[in-house]
């Protein structure tokens, strides 16, 4: 059995849907390109790659549209990937497209309500990436009060001793970093999602970051990305599914390390040795903050928290109009197993 890493390159964000794709697949020999508008026969053909590879290290690439569909997979030992044409974007070196159409019996006509359909799915999608945009601007406010509440002298001197700690007896090497942004969860109709338990498992040093809205996580984790990248450390980045300009988590496979983002939707405790609390809000803000603004915290929580589930529910009213376009598109196994041939004929391993 092969080992496999999971995580998201898309995610439904209040900037819309973002794609980190290009920096995984950097230089890559082969992309291979699935072209269809059926998303279910594309996953089909992916989970078929998955198991035709299992002897090689594959990395799973899960989608934005639910857990049923997979956006594609990478094979970085032989330099290989096999993706939806959704997670596409033009500058992909080494890529070459395949019309699935060309496969199936039935002739790929468009049936007449097809734009309709696809019409509501993109207006609910929309829908959804707008009231995250409104939920994130409310949550603005709550990062305001913790922002007037901090000591950011003691938050400084906390990233300083963290980092000397980090990098004792860690050699500066030539090399730039090779830098692979990611997400490790995303929003989807069944509301947040992540792998954190999965990406984790086997890092021997994991730092639970702790703390509130605006008590600085992100521009923790910042600092930590810009020393690595001055010892020329290859790293994962993880953005976050609701802000992607704010970091949620950090990975340096080479020195066994991470540190992530500890809050809720993604809130987890250390279960095993070697895993550790930095509790921000502890550290750098003014005791008994939470307390003194309860009632504005309380209201600016619940405003906020009231736009996302909204876009969940338009996520929800999405996925309704993305099963109808499925229904459209109906391809066989003999079919799906063909497809799977031809592409394992192309992958030069």
């Amino acid at each position: 059995m092969s080992k496999k890493k999971y995580y998201y390159v898309t995610g439904n964000t209040a900037e819309g849907l973002v794609n980190f794709l290009p920096s995984n697949v950097e230089s890559f020999n082969q992309i291979i390109i699935l072209k269809h508008p059926s998303h279910q026969l594309k996953t089909n053909i992916i989970k078929n790659i998955i198991k035709n590879y299992e002897q090689y290290e594959l990395e799973i690439l899960l989608s934005t549209l639910g857990y049923g569909y997979i956006e594609g997979v990478i094979i970085r030992e032989i330099s290989v990937a096999v993706i939806m044409d959704r997670i596409a974007t033009p500058d992909l070196s080494g890529a070459i497209e395949l019309d699935l159409g060309l496969f199936l019996q039935k002739a790929p006509t468009e049936p007449a309500e097809l734009t309709d359909v696809k019409k509501n799915f993109d207006k609910y999608t929309q829908l959804a990436y707008d009231n995250f945009e409104t939920g994130l601007k409310i949550h603005d406010d709550l990062e305001g009060i913790y922002i007037k509440e901090m000591d950011f002298n003691k938050a400084d001197i906390l990233t300083e001793e963290f980092i000397e700690k980090l990098f004792y007896n860690v050699k500066k090497k030539d090399s730039e970093s090779q830098v692979c942004r990611r997400l490790f969860g995303t929003n989807t109709k069944d509301g947040p999602v992540n792998e954190v338990p999965h990406v984790i498992e086997n890092i021997s040093e994991v730092y639970h970051v702790k703390g509130r809205a605006g008590t600085g996580k992100s521009t923790f984790m910042k600092k930590v990305i810009n020393a690595c990248k001055a010892y020329g450390l290859d790293m994962e980045i993880y953005h976050c599914s609701f802000d992607p300009n704010s970091i949620d988590m950090v990975l340096v496979r080479e020195l066994s390390f991470c540190m992530f983002d500890s809050t809720d939707p993604h809130e987890f405790f250390p279960e095993r040795e070697g895993e550790v609390i930095i509790d921000l809000y502890e550290e750098t803000v003014t005791p008994g903050t939470d307390e003194k603004f309860a009632k504005e915290i309380h209201e600016v929580n619940t405003n906020y928290k009231s736009y996302m589930k909204k876009a969940i529910q338009d996520l929800k009213q999405a996925d309704h109009y993305l099963e109808k376009m499925e229904e459209m598109y109906k391809s066989s196994k003999n079919e799906i197993d063909l497809i799977t041939v031809f592409i394992a004929d192309q992958i030069v391993d």
